[in-house]
C-alpha cells in the first residue's frame, strides 16, 4: 500500500474516531406547540443546544395537548417513548397514576448533581405539580391563567367608554348590550371554554369543582359543578348566545383568531394570548382581571392552565444527566424571564418574576402583570389550587359537549351541567378502580 492511500485512511479512521468521541447525546422532547409559541420553543432549543457540546435536544410537534399526551402513552406502551413529554395540567393525574412510566424530576435532577431548588418557584405553580411533602413530579414549563382581552377600538365605534368597569359580569353584559344595538357582529368570544367558564371560574368564585378538594385529597372525589352558581353564569352565557352577543368559535382556541382578526370586543382567553395578540393585533387592546359575579366569594384566585415537562422512564444515566441539564436551562432567570415576557405565560421562578419587573417591563407593557396578581392576590383554598382528576381529558370532552348544548339552546343550563356531572363521575369511578 502507498504512502499517500494508507495517509487517506488513517484520516478517515481519525475522523471517524473524533465524530464517535464528541457525539452529543440526543435528548428527545415531544411537545404541543405550532406558530408562535412553536417559533420561542425552538428559539430556546437553539439556545441551549449551542450552549454545551455534550447534549443535543431535538423536538418534535405531536399536534395538541390531547394528541400529545396519547402519542407519549402509545410510545411508552411500544417502549419508544421521548426523554420528556410536554403534558397539559388536567394530565398530571393521569401521569401521578401512571406506574414506571415516569422518573420524578426531584429525583432526576437529585442524580445529577446539579443544584435544584423547588422553593424557587412560584407557589401555585409548585403546587401543582409536587407531591403533599414538596417533592416536583414534573418541571412547570407554560403556566397561564385566565384574563379578559378587549380590543378597545370596537368599544369606541359601540359608544363606549373603553376605560369603563368591566370587573364583574354585570358590567360586561351592559357592553355587550350596548354594542349589539350598535351592530356589533361578536361582542364575547372563548378560548378553553371548560377551563375558563368552569374551571376557574370555580376557583375565583371559591366553590368546588369537585370533592375531596378538587381531587387533590383523594381518588374517591366526585364532581359537583352543577350548583346554583355555576347554572347561573352558564345559563347567562346561553342566553347571550342566543342573542348574538356570544359567538362561539371552538372547544380549544379557535376564538383567537376573531379575536387577533379585530372581530370581537371581549375575548376570555389564557394570558399567554398575549404572543399571537400582540403580533397579530392591528387595533388597541387591553388586558383586564377575569371578570366575576358580584355578591359572591370573588375575586379570589385563578388557577394555572398550560403544561408541564415529564420526564419519561427508561433511559440511560448520561440521557438523564442531559434531561437534567436541559430542566436547569429552562429554570434559569433570564430564559424565564424572557419567554415571560414574549408569551404571556407566568414566570415560574419568583427570580424571573423579580427581573421582569426590574427590567419595566410591566410598566412599558400595561396590563401584562394582571395575570400573576389576579391568581396570586389570595392564598389558594381547597376550592382554588387546582385540579387534580383522573380522566380529566376525557371529562372535559363531556364538559364540551354539554356546554355546547347550552349555546345552540338544545339543553337548559342545569340539565346539562347535571348530565355532565353524573357522566363525569362514571369516569372517576373507573379510573378510582383502576388505581386503588
Amino acid at each position: 500500500m502507498n504512502i499517500k492511500k494508507l495517509f487517506i485512511q488513517f484520516s478517515i479512521f481519525l475522523m471517524l474516531s473524533t465524530t464517535s468521541v464528541f457525539a452529543k447525546t440526543q435528548i428527545e422532547w415531544w411537545h404541543a406547540f405550532g406558530g408562535r409559541l412553536g417559533e420561542l420553543l425552538d428559539e430556546q432549543v437553539q439556545k441551549f443546544n449551542a450552549s454545551q457540546n455534550n447534549y443535543e435536544v431535538i423536538h418534535t410537534r405531536k399536534g395538541n395537548y390531547s394528541e400529545t399526551l396519547n402519542a407519549g402513552i402509545a410510545a411508552f406502551r411500544a417502549k419508544q417513548q421521548p426523554h420528556l413529554l410536554m403534558v397539559f395540567e388536567v394530565g398530571t393525574a393521569t401521569m401521578m397514576a401512571a406506574k414506571g412510566a415516569i422518573k420524578p424530576v426531584y429525583e432526576v435532577m437529585a442524580e445529577s448533581g446539579l443544584g435544584f431548588n423547588p422553593d424557587a418557584y412560584i407557589p401555585p405553580v409548585k403546587g401543582y405539580y409536587t407531591t403533599t411533602d414538596g417533592k416536583m413530579l414534573s418541571l412547570p414549563y407554560n403556566s397561564s391563567t385566565p384574563v379578559l382581552w378587549v380590543n378597545r377600538d370596537l368599544m369606541k365605534k359601540a359608544g363606549l367608554d373603553p376605560n369603563m368597569s368591566l370587573a364583574t359580569w354585570s358590567d360586561v353584559g351592559m357592553a355587550l348590550d350596548k354594542a349589539k344595538s350598535a351592530g356589533t357582529s361578536c361582542g364575547l368570544t372563548t378560548a378553553w371554554q371548560s377551563w375558563i367558564h368552569l374551571e376557574n371560574f370555580s376557583a375565583y368564585h371559591n366553590v368546588a369543582f369537585a370533592s375531596k378538594a378538587n381531587g387533590f385529597a383523594g381518588l374517591d372525589t366526585s364532581l359537583s359543578f352543577n350548583s346554583a352558581l355555576h347554572v347561573k353564569h352558564l345559563e347567562m352565557m346561553g342566553n347571550w348566545a342566543k342573542e348574538g352577543k356570544f359567538f362561539y368559535a371552538g372547544r380549544r382556541n379557535e376564538g383567537g383568531a376573531n379575536f387577533r382578526a379585530g372581530e370581537c370586543m371581549f375575548f376570555t382567553e389564557s394570558s399567554a394570548g398575549y404572543a399571537g395578540i400582540k403580533k397579530e393585533a392591528q387595533f388597541d387592546f387591553e388586558i383586564r382581571p377575569l371578570p366575576y359575579h358580584a355578591g359572591t366569594k370573588a375575586p379570589q384566585n385563578t388557577i394555572i392552565g398550560g403544561s408541564s415537562l415529564w420526564v419519561m422512564s427508561g433511559h440511560s444515566a448520561d440521557e438523564y444527566k442531559g434531561v437534567a441539564a436541559f430542566i436547569n436551562f429552562l429554570s434559569g432567570t433570564d430564559i424565564q424571564a424572557k419567554w415571560h415576557q414574549d408569551t404571556g405565560y407566568l414566570p415560574i421562578t419568583i427570580a424571573a418574576s423579580e427581573k421582569t419587573a426590574a427590567d419595566g417591563f410591566y410598566n412599558a407593557n400595561p396590563g401584562t402583570d394582571i395575570a400573576g396578581k389576579q391568581m396570586m392576590a389570595k392564598a389558594p383554598t381547597d376550592n382554588s389550587k387546582g385540579l387534580r382528576l383522573g380522566s380529566f381529558d376525557q371529562i372535559r370532552g363531556i364538559i364540551d359537549e354539554e356546554l355546547e348544548a347550552i349555546w345552540t339552546g338544545s339543553k337548559s343550563a342545569q340539565v346539562a351541567m347535571d348530565s355532565a356531572v353524573k357522566r363525569g363521575d362514571a369516569l372517576l369511578r373507573r379510573f378510582e378502580k383502576a388505581n386503588k
